[in-house]
């Protein structure tokens, strides 16, 4: 499996782009997010690349953050959603936008995206409500690690509980017993979520 490309962009086609390795061109589909962050043609640039098998071949879709790839992956398990759909809602109404749609139950929010239907918007609601609670808290985790030097776990992991609605007691109860659990930042996060669905 490919998860991650870096050389320089050989060409750009719409939202095909090749991506130059070492002399070996790897084609990878991007979201138009994604296409709008790339570097000039010949410049090195570097994504995170999802690889799909299919009867027809193999293809790669490119992302520049992880959050990015998680939402695709979320998108792509549920009935009908394609990796069509997916990248249109990733790259027309954006990662932070869908994560919040399906939080705020929005579906006209996600029909923005092309190919996004009613049935469809609903359905990606229906199915991801209760996984993308932890996406929120992953992404609340890694924005706030970009912006210090010097990142205390502990206080990001009860800041992204309250940013998400819990109060500050229930947070820094469910995030004691998420450090004693677990080791990882990502499975404390997951710990933490499942203490407070109890």
């Amino acid at each position: 499996m490919i998860g991650r490309l870096h050389g320089n962009l050989a060409e750009l086609e719409g939202n095909l782009a090749l991506v130059d390795c070492n002399g070996v061109g790897y084609e990878v589909m991007l979201p138009e997010m994604v296409v709008a962050a790339l570097p000039g043609i010949g410049e090195p640039t570097t994504l995170i690349v999802r690889q799909i098998f299919r009867e027809d071949g193999t293809t790669l879709y490119g992302f520049v953050e992880p959050f990015q790839r998680r939402i695709f992956d979320l998108l792509l398990g549920v009935n009908g959603c394609g990796p069509k759909a997916a990248l249109a809602l990733i790259g027309q109404v954006g990662c932070d936008a869908v994560a919040t749609a399906v939080l705020a139950q929005d579906s006209r929010m996600l029909m923005r995206a092309t190919g996004v239907g009613a049935k469809l918007a609903e359905r990606i609601i229906l199915e991801l409500k209760n996984r993308i609670h932890e996406e929120a808290l992953l992404r609340k985790i890694e924005t706030q690690t970009a912006k210090s030097r010097k990142p205390e776990r502990e206080d990001e992991l009860v800041d992204a509980l309250l940013a998400l609605g819990y109060r500050r007691a229930e947070a820094e109860s469910a995030a004691i017993d998420a450090r004693t659990a677990a080791d990882g930042v990502q499975d404390q996060l997951r710990h933490a979520l499942r203490v407070l669905k109890r």
